[in-house]
C-alpha cells in the first residue's frame, strides 16, 4: 500500500513547497508522544535518508521511513478546513484509538 493525499491535501503541500523555494516532498512520520503513545510529524524533505520509501501522488512525493510506515500504512492525507480551524487530517487505517483531544493515537 502507500500513504495518499486528498487533491487538497497534495494542492496544500505544492504551495509550502513553492513558497519554502526547495524540497523534494513532504515526510509524514510518527513519534511517541501524548496519552495514546503516538503523534503524526509532517516535515519537509530536501535529501532522502537510507531506508525511506518514497510514494508519489498527484505530482507529490510522500516520504516516509521504513519504521513509521508499519503504523501508517494505507493512511489517506487531507487538508481541511471547518471554520476558523485547517490544517492536515489522517484517515488511518490501523488506527485503533485515540485520546479525547485528538492529539495521538495508537494501533
Amino acid at each position: 500500500m502507500a500513504v495518499t493525499l486528498t487533491d487538497a491535501a497534495a494542492d496544500r503541500v505544492r504551495t509550502f513547497l513553492n513558497n519554502r523555494g526547495k524540497g523534494l516532498g513532504l515526510r509524514v512520520g510518527i513519534k511517541t508522544t501524548g496519552c495514546s503513545g503516538l503523534a503524526y510529524v509532517l516535515e519537509f524533505v530536501d535529501e532522502l535518508s537510507e531506508g525511506d520509501e518514497v510514494f508519489e501522488h498527484q505530482d507529490v512525493k510522500v516520504i516516509i521511513d521504513a519504521k513509521s510506515l508499519v503504523y501508517i500504512d494505507g493512511t489517506e492525507l487531507d487538508y481541511t478546513k471547518e471554520g476558523l480551524n485547517e490544517g492536515f487530517k489522517f484517515t488511518n487505517p490501523n488506527q485503533k484509538d485515540e485520546c479525547g483531544c485528538g492529539e495521538s493515537f495508537t494501533v
